[in-house]
This record gives C-alpha cells, sequence and structure tokens, in this order.
C-alpha cells in the first residue's frame, strides 16, 4: 500500500532499524528488498529505457574556440578586400579594351597581344579565387574552402617553379625581354598602352630604346626611310630636356636624332639603352625585390594554412552536431 501513495521509502522512528554496524559487529549482507532499494536509488536512467540511444551512446560535443572565429573572420575578411581589389583590376582592363574599341571588327584579330588583356586575365582570376574563399569562410562551407585551399596551392607551386626557371634561364631572360622591347616599339604610334608602358620605362630609367637610340629605326614612323616629320628620330622621352625653360613640352625634341653621333647626340638624347637600365634596376633594389617576394610566398602560404585549419573546424563541428 505504501508504495502507491508515494511513501515507500519513509519509516516511521519507532519503526526504524539500527542496520549501522559497528566495528565489532559482523559484516551483515543486505536484504533483497535493501538491495532493489538502492539500484532503484543509483538507477540513472530513472525508469527510461535502456535500448534508447541516447542510454547507450553519447557523442562528444565539438564547440568553436575563439581561435576558430578568429580564424573565419580574418580569411573572410582577407579574401573580401582582395575580391574587391581584383573587381578594381577586371574593370580597368574591360574598361580600356572597350575605350580602345578593341571587341572591334577590325581589331579583334589583334586582342590576344593587348596588354589590357593582362588586366583583365589577372581581375577575373584573383576575383573568382578570392570569392570562392570568402563565401566559403563565411557560409562554412567545405567544398568552396578545398577549392580555394587547392588554388591557392597551385598558385605557389606555380610561382616557386617559375622562380626556379627564371634563374636557371637568366641568360634567356634578356633575349625575351629584348623581344618584347623591339615589339613594342614597333606598335609604339598605334597602341596607346604599350605607348605608356615605353614611356614610362624610358622616362624613369633615362634610356632610349632597346639596346640603344638607333633601335627605333624599326618604327615605320621613326624609320630613315619614312616621309613623315617623325623620320629619323626618337619619341620625346628619349630627350635628356623635353622641357624647354621647364614648362612646356617639347614633343620634337628626338627629331633627327638618328642622324647625330654619339658625342653629339649625348646632350640631346639618352644614348644607353633600356635593357641595360633594367638590369641595373634590378641589381640595385634586388634586396627590396626579394623581400616582397618572400612576404608575398608567405602571404599565401599563411592563407593556405588558415584555410585548411578552418577546414579542418568545420568538419569536426558537422561531424559532432
Amino acid at each position: 500500500m505504501r508504495s502507491y501513495l508515494g511513501i515507500k521509502g519513509f519509516h516511521l522512528p519507532w519503526s526504524r532499524r539500527d542496520d549501522t554496524q559497528n566495528e565489532s559487529s559482523p559484516l551483515i549482507p543486505k536484504t533483497d528488498s535493501a538491495k532493489e532499494d538502492v539500484e532503484e536509488q543509483t538507477d540513472p536512467n530513472n525508469g527510461e529505457d535502456n535500448n534508447s540511444p541516447v542510454s547507450t551512446r553519447v557523442r562528444p560535443l565539438y564547440r568553436y574556440t575563439f581561435v576558430d572565429y578568429f580564424l573565419k573572420y580574418f580569411l573572410f575578411l582577407c579574401n573580401l578586400t582582395f575580391t574587391i581589389l581584383g573587381l578594381v583590376v577586371l574593370g580597368l582592363g574591360m574598361w580600356g579594351l572597350i575605350s580602345k574599341e578593341s571587341f572591334a571588327q577590325e581589331q579583334i584579330g589583334s586582342i590576344g597581344t593587348d596588354p589590357m588583356l593582362i588586366l583583365v586575365s589577372l581581375g577575373f582570376v584573383l576575383t573568382l579565387l578570392c570569392l570562392s574563399g570568402c563565401v566559403g569562410a563565411l557560409r562554412e562551407n567545405c567544398s568552396l574552402l578545398k577549392l580555394f585551399s587547392a588554388a591557392v596551392l597551385i598558385l605557389i607551386t606555380a610561382q616557386v617553379l617559375a622562380a626556379i626557371l627564371a634563374y636557371s634561364l637568366q641568360d634567356q631572360v634578356g633575349g625575351y625581354l629584348r623581344s618584347g622591347m623591339l615589339s613594342a616599339m614597333v606598335r609604339y604610334q598605334d597602341d596607346l598602352d604599350l605607348r605608356f608602358i615605353v614611356d614610362e620605362i624610358q622616362s624613369n630609367l633615362q634610356c632610349c630604346g632597346a639596346e640603344n637610340y638607333l633601335d627605333w629605326e624599326v618604327n615605320i614612323y621613326y624609320n630613315c626611310s619614312s616621309p613623315g616629320v617623325l623620320a629619323c628620330g626618337v619619341p620625346a622621352t628619349c630627350c635628356v630636356d623635353p622641357l624647354e625653360n621647364g614648362t612646356v613640352w617639347n614633343s620634337q625634341c628626338g627629331v633627327g636624332a638618328q642622324q647625330l653621333d654619339e658625342f653629339t647626340a649625348q646632350s640631346v638624347i639618352f644614348l644607353g639603352g633600356c635593357l641595360g637600365g633594367i638590369s641595373r634596376w634590378i641589381e640595385q633594389h634586388e634586396g627590396l625585390i626579394g623581400t616582397v617576394a618572400v612576404v608575398v610566398l608567405g602571404v599565401q602560404i599563411l592563407t593556405l594554412f588558415i584555410s585548411t585549419r578552418l577546414l579542418e573546424s568545420i568538419q569536426w563541428h558537422k561531424a559532432y552536431m
């Protein structure tokens, strides 16, 4: 009756038995009813089914740490920044192609050699790569993070191989630079982008032509057989002082410079070629170039480590949710 009234374990003071054992009393085994009471009191399931999955298997819980959250949002912000930068580069490249009407039918054949195509390709690859890392980190998407990590690993490998190849073929790099410089000089008057690049190199390095000022004969406008006013001349950026009185730009300062001997021409134009100027500039700034290369490579390796660590944390979290 007491079991139905909810006072099964309640004993009256006069009916309570002294079950304590002193040092002189022998150990008395518990009765069956006492064992049942003890088992009911120490039963952790409290009457639940022992075959339930909760009682048979307890899955561990994996929680994100502060470091995981920091890596997640750090990777997101870095990739967001470079995504915006990639879009800017892509926009500049497209603007350059459209402003020059490079997609016109008569110029579509030479679009492969257009310098603006380099900006378009670089901007597109940078945007696509960083966008995958940005979305993958924010949405905790393992597929995008794996794609981003693989692309960064391929990029690091390609840069290391390119550096090794350039170092092993450094004697042939000069020949490639010379052919590229001469190609740009041939199209100097026809391509505004190439003209801007050549002018910047000649004015900043104070040089003229690829090896010397006579290389400008490869251009049909500066060739001595040309009927124009630019015949036997060089661009104004080859001039030692293209400004008259420091204010007016004299675009005709290099006219007829190819007909002058070196002693007379050295007071008017720069005699040295730009290939030698580029070599001297690299030798003077080789420490800075090496530092920048190491920093860029280190940032990429750090990004690869962060994405791999974040990917591992996401997989552990999803496995024990």
